[in-house]
């Protein structure tokens, strides 16, 4: 089938102001335990887009570790692309798409990045051998083969045989600090709904925007 002819329709009940909590977080979390029990794989899972400095975007799919009120959380090596994009434009755009709930909730904000003891405990939670693949990979860089990153896990598996493995000093966590958050719900004939927090001081202003 042609892609201009591949169509679906959405048929939910919709979305209106008074279902939101006064809370983005708290919205986010109501929809993302709404994901969890629809047994979506990866319900975390959000693209992060940043800009070079040509002014030029990039997305990218990483995995949220933390959606509270302080921001949400996200962990990456900062030598990479995205981390050169976020240290020169510490701005984000991450946009969370649930396709079987026709859901996506999209925020925008500044980023920070967390401090070595967050970073260090989130490093120590992650399995070893995604501890390792962290100091294996010069992330976004070009190599010559498949060897180089399995030459190099190997030495490390060697060099930390018998002991924790260190944080490195190459990679962290970031913090998004969101300035706007916008839930999206599908409804009939593509108008569908969409419902946007700003930030207004210490609180969250709420409006609707046309589809």
């Amino acid at each position: 089938m042609n892609v201009r002819d591949r169509r679906v329709q959405y048929e939910t009940a919709g979305l209106d102001r008074h279902d939101l909590d006064e809370s983005p977080i708290q919205q986010w979390h109501a929809w993302y335990v709404d994901a969890l029990e629809a047994g979506l794989p990866e319900p975390n899972a959000m693209a992060i887009a940043s800009v070079d400095d040509d002014g030029l975007p990039d997305s990218r799919i990483v995995l949220a570790r933390g959606v509270d009120d302080e921001g949400i959380t996200f962990f990456g090596n900062y030598e990479s692309a995205k981390g050169r994009d976020l240290t020169r434009q510490p701005r984000a755009c991450l946009l969370f798409f649930w396709a079987e709930l026709e859901r996506q909730v999209r925020i925008t904000g500044r980023v920070d990045r967390l401090t070595p003891d967050e970073s260090l405990a989130y490093f120590r939670s992650r399995p070893r051998g995604s501890q390792l693949g962290a100091w294996a990979s010069p992330q976004s860089r070009v190599i010559a083969s498949r060897d180089v990153l399995d030459d190099a896990l190997a030495q490390l598996e060697t060099t930390y045989a018998d002991g924790d493995i260190p944080l490195p000093p190459f990679w962290g966590g970031y913090r998004v600090i969101p300035d706007a958050v916008e839930f999206w719900q599908g409804r009939t004939s593509r108008l569908h709904d969409r419902l946007l927090y700003s930030r207004d001081g210490d609180h969250w202003a709420r409006v609707r925007l046309a589809p």
